[in-house]
């Protein structure tokens, strides 16, 4: 990534985390939404049809939930149709939820995995670095997060989706948190996209009207930096 796209991810990444601060409100978007039981609406999870199918599950924030798009034109939703159109007999779950920090999604992981799950794509740390949290605690969060899921399976497969901190958070902050994704990866031999947002991040075209959620367009992107990575970990149609 050379110097010039490496500004623009930073010119669009402080005002687009706003948006993922907790109380924003948005469309979950996904084949199956995920709802915090207290919410009291179904549990999506326990609905999944087909047990025999195996699970994806994609864990984050607003940028998994799918921020203001209908329930279809999110990534998760758009993984489902490739898998499908490709042959894969996976489900696919979206556990995104708006203004989720690594502690959040600590405390609400053990609900999520519910039932069985194959991939765990693990989509969070942004609000972390947004709010100026200790990088030591939202590396130890992650850790914490991806030991807990690979609990429930140890042949379980994990995506780790990177984010960037941008330099006006202090160059030791930025070189710390950076760090966070490929170490977690290497420590638990993950799969890991190193840039989520990467070719969606400060392209107008891309993004909703407020400059900082992918629009229907930007989600498509999203998914190529998704599916480049997720691949490798598919068990391939017969």
């Amino acid at each position: 990534m050379n110097i010039y796209n490496r500004q623009l991810i930073y010119v669009f990444l402080i005002p687009a985390l706003i948006f993922l601060w907790p109380g924003c409100k948005d469309k979950q978007s996904s084949t199956q939404e995920v709802v915090p039981p207290e919410n009291k609406q179904t549990n999506a999870i326990e609905m999944s049809a087909d047990d025999s199918m195996k699970t994806i599950l994609c864990f984050g924030n607003s940028l998994t939930a799918g921020y203001g798009l209908e329930e279809d034109e999110a990534w998760p939703a758009l993984l489902k149709e490739r898998l499908d159109s490709l042959g894969y007999n996976y489900d696919v779950i979206n556990a995104g939820l708006s203004g989720e920090t690594s502690s959040g999604g600590l405390n609400r992981l053990d609900w999520v995995l519910n039932r069985p799950v194959d991939i765990f794509i693990l989509e969070l740390g942004a609000n972390d670095m947004l709010r100026g949290l200790d990088v030591s605690n939202t590396r130890e969060n992650l850790d914490k997060i991806i030991d807990l899921a690979k609990s429930k399976n140890e042949k379980l497969s994990v995506l780790i989706a990177g984010m960037m901190s941008p330099p006006n958070m202090g160059p030791d902050y930025e070189k710390a948190f950076n760090k966070i994704y490929p170490d977690l990866a290497k420590k638990h031999d993950a799969a890991l996209i190193p840039f989520f947002l990467n070719n969606v991040a400060a392209v107008d075209t891309l993004n909703l009207p407020d400059g900082k959620h992918p629009n229907a367009e930007g989600q498509k992107v999203v998914l190529e930096n998704v599916w480049a990575s997720l691949n490798e970990l598919l068990v391939r149609p017969e």
